[in-house]
């Protein structure tokens, strides 16, 4: 039984139980893809991130309980605490190679930094349904990976109560809201019930996309964000060119090891 070192983080958080948690597993190598999505389930978080070193850094990959995405903010902040705290503590940056490029995390105190690729929207029609769905006003749309919807305030969308099942037979898969704040400079809120998390807590990638929106509305480039999930959390942002930085606190809240067969011990 191959045995590996996992952790639950507590991304975009500053206390335990808050933030979005994500699951971080180091692995000397890739075990089979149906290997990573079984872990993954059995974790059953938003995120579970895999680590594998390469160069001086490490290759990340992302697994949602029901498939692979390409991009994953508060789970690579995680990672990035895990490597800086536990992998190679006293390391001050960790770079990771992804199918998304290369993203770091950067520690500063108790802020870790994200170094993210910016991802420009396109502005769609809003689809047929989604106001029905949110129970909500829609005031603008536009598309990347994700469907994202302007609301008239930080109250729209904190009071928010979507209808799940409705939003499920719609496309894409993962919708967020947005809107202007009164408690920091913008809002947002995340849903994703086709893939297995009806609301997600903080969602740092969706910020490769809200941050140059709210930038450009705003008139600057330093923003403060907030998720008002359940959990919520606290983004700290900038916009740098077609990067964005994108910063949070994190919290350990387990750590223990993974007992996993390997093809290999199967045949065995």
């Amino acid at each position: 039984m191959a045995r590996f070192p996992i952790y639950q983080i507590d991304a975009f958080a500053d206390r335990a139980f808050a933030g979005n948690p994500a699951a971080v597993v180091q692995l000397p190598r890739w075990l089979d893809d149906d290997v990573l999505q079984a872990i993954a389930a059995e974790n059953n978080l938003p995120e579970t991130a895999f680590l594998v070193p390469e160069g001086d850094g490490f290759a990340i990959r992302w697994f949602m309980p029901v498939g692979e995405i390409d991009l994953c903010g508060h789970a690579t902040l995680a990672s990035g605490f895990v490597v800086l705290n536990e992998l190679r503590p006293g390391s001050g940056r960790v770079q990771f190679h992804s199918r998304s490029g290369p993203v770091s995390v950067t520690r500063s105190g108790d802020l870790y930094t994200l170094d993210f690729p910016v991802r420009p929207p396109a502005p769609v029609p809003c689809p047929s349904g989604l106001a029905e769905a949110l129970g909500a006003p829609v005031r603008e749309t536009w598309l990347t990976r994700d469907l994202f919807a302007l609301l008239d305030d930080e109250a729209a969308v904190r009071d928010l109560r979507p209808d799940l099942g409705a939003l499920e037979k719609l496309e894409p898969t993962s919708f967020v809201v947005t809107a202007p704040g009164t408690s920091c400079d913008f809002v947002s809120r995340c849903f994703c019930p086709r893939e297995g998390i009806p609301e997600d807590p903080v969602t740092g990638s969706t910020h490769c996309v809200l941050v140059p929106y709210w930038a450009r509305r705003l008139g600057r480039n330093r923003l403060h964000a907030r998720q008002l999930s359940g959990r919520g959390g606290d983004l700290f942002c900038e916009l740098l060119g077609p990067r964005v930085a994108i910063a949070g606190r994190a919290v350990k809240v387990i750590e223990g090891v993974l007992m996993v067969k390997t093809p290999q011990e199967e045949r065995e």
